[in-house]
């Protein structure tokens, strides 16, 4: 069994091209801020002032790269940062750091742990 993350090329090409998109990374970034529960559609357009029509069409790019999900609730929709996802994003990015010599990449996966845990606390 490899240790190379299951993303495929494609996948996060499509992903990444979701992210590269002022707007678009914007929304995520307070998607991923807000956590598992998400926030409300109206919520998230204030928050990053993008008027309610524009934010529906990123948010359509972002749920259809898998970055972002949507769930019902009443008459509102609630979007979240697909976190898995971006997980898996991330160590596709870093798969092959420094060509796998764990001690090259000390200060990389340090960095990713310490970012990890100030975004959990």
């Amino acid at each position: 069994m490899s240790d190379r993350p299951e993303l495929e090329e494609s996948s996060a090409c499509a992903q990444l091209s979701a992210l590269a998109h002022e707007g678009r990374l914007r929304i995520f970034r307070a998607l991923v801020a807000a956590g598992p529960k998400g926030l409300a559609a109206g919520m998230l357009a204030e928050q990053v002032g993008i008027s309610p029509s524009n934010l529906s069409a990123h948010l359509a790019v972002l749920t259809g790269a898998g970055l972002a999900q949507v769930e019902k609730a009443g008459r509102q929709r609630i979007y979240a940062a697909n976190l898995v996802a971006t997980a898996e994003l991330v160590s596709f990015l870093i798969a092959d750091c420094c060509g796998g010599d764990p001690e090259l990449c000390r200060d990389v996966t340090a960095k990713l742990a310490v970012s990890a845990l100030r975004a959990c606390n």
